[in-house]
């Protein structure tokens, strides 16, 4: 069943950071019935909410992008809520979207799914070769259950849903609050204060010795509606930069663009997550013609630039 431009499309999380991006892409491929829920109007946690949103909305597309999430502490401090709140809304959104007949269902996953040992880089067939990193795993199981979903109900009812496994997203209008954001919006922030503030040193989280991989945020959303577009696989889908690097060498590098001139004090007490990550974005590339095509330096340099354009904005978002 074909795409068209004048298809409605649901995007949960559509106001939030990758969502923003996600509608700019949306708007320059001519697809402008778009529906932004907000979870005032919409707990997408509440299967009455989501009847609710379906009966009203009537969409074609449904792209889930919304999630409950944090970096370390967050997932330390919320293991229930992440598990409940992320399982719940794809649950119900992924079977209002089958009673309601869509054409196409597209669901992101975590690459917190993947398994704390996962041989890198991670390929999409290694995903259920072992249990997630403990810190995140309530997260990345109820996000991984989710992909089981659309595999059963494309097998059963013939449903189009997809599932897409971007990396760390990074990029201007990230989550910049000093205990719910991810590594670079935290390190971006730190740096960017310490540096008004002169500070002559500042704390990092860990040992500096995990890697990462990180996409930048355009490029994902680029990629996720090509994904919209083009890939009608029940196979999980990688959405990566291909590049990986050390959470040390990356604190340098933010540092560096950030014009910090002092020195980081690693607290070895704090965890460092998953030891590695960064993926194997073959099946991107060669199912639909998908590659990255921002650096990691210049990403780092629109973030920066972004957060001290707003760094007087409210901390959980500054925009």
């Amino acid at each position: 069943m074909s795409l068209l431009p004048t298809d409605k499309i649901v995007i949960t999380g559509g106001a939030g950071f990758l969502g923003s991006f996600v509608n700019e892409k949306l708007e320059e491929l001519g697809f402008k019935n778009r529906f932004n829920p907000r979870r005032a109007d919409f707990d997408l946690t509440v299967e009455a909410d989501v009847a609710r949103l379906y009966a009203e909305q009537k969409p074609a597309i449904v792209l889930h992008l919304a999630a409950e999430v944090g970096g370390i502490g967050a997932n330390r401090d919320n293991p229930g809520r992440f598990f409940y709140a992320n399982m719940a809304m794809g649950m119900h959104l992924i079977e209002h979207a089958r009673r309601n007949g869509v054409k196409k269902f597209v669901q992101t996953g975590t690459i917190c799914a993947y398994p704390k040992f996962t041989p890198v880089p991670f390929r999409e067939d290694e995903l259920w070769n072992g249990y997630p990193e403990e810190t995140n795993a309530p997260y990345g199981v109820a996000k991984k259950a989710l992909l089981v979903m659309c595999q059963a109900y494309r097998q059963q009812y013939g449903m189009n849903a997809i599932y897409l496994l971007p990396v760390n997203l990074f990029g201007p209008r990230d989550n910049f609050h000093p205990h719910s954001s991810h590594v670079i919006p935290a390190l971006v922030r730190k740096f960017v204060e310490a540096r008004k503030n002169n500070a002559d040193h500042i704390t990092a989280w860990g040992t500096g010795k995990a890697s990462r991989e990180f996409l930048y945020v355009k490029d994902c959303a680029a990629g996720l509606v090509q994904a919209m577009l083009k890939y009608d696989s029940p196979e999980p889908l990688n959405l990566g930069s291909g590049r990986e690097i050390t959470i040390k060498d990356l604190t340098e590098l933010v540092a560096e663009l950030a014009g910090f001139k002092g020195s980081v004090e690693w607290d070895a007490t704090k965890p460092d997550g998953q030891p590695r990550r960064c993926l194997d974005v073959t099946r991107a590339e060669q199912s639909m013609g998908w590659h990255s095509t921002t650096s990691l330096e210049d990403g780092l340099k629109e973030t920066i630039e972004f957060f001290e354009a707003h760094a007087d904005a409210p901390p959980e978002r500054v925009y």
